[in-house]
């Protein structure tokens, strides 16, 4: 199974495409790191690494979580 990195520098999100669900809850959550129209889609950056740790442990399907 492929698995994308994304970093802010602090928190790494790992995304596994083929679990993707698409529900849309990280869009919603946090649109300025998450944009699908976009390449990278995941711009960690944007975002605290707080938000993001809570984000993710938000994500219904387990496609996205953090690297250890």
């Amino acid at each position: 199974m492929k698995t994308y990195e994304y970093t802010n520098g602090e928190v790494t999100i790992l995304w596994k495409p083929e679990k993707c669900i698409h529900s849309g809850v990280c869009v919603r959550a946090l649109p300025q790191v998450y944009n699908p129209k976009e390449r990278p889609w995941i711009k960690p950056e944007n975002a605290t690494s707080k938000q993001l740790m809570d984000q993710v442990a938000q994500c219904p399907s387990g496609a996205l979580s953090l690297k250890k």
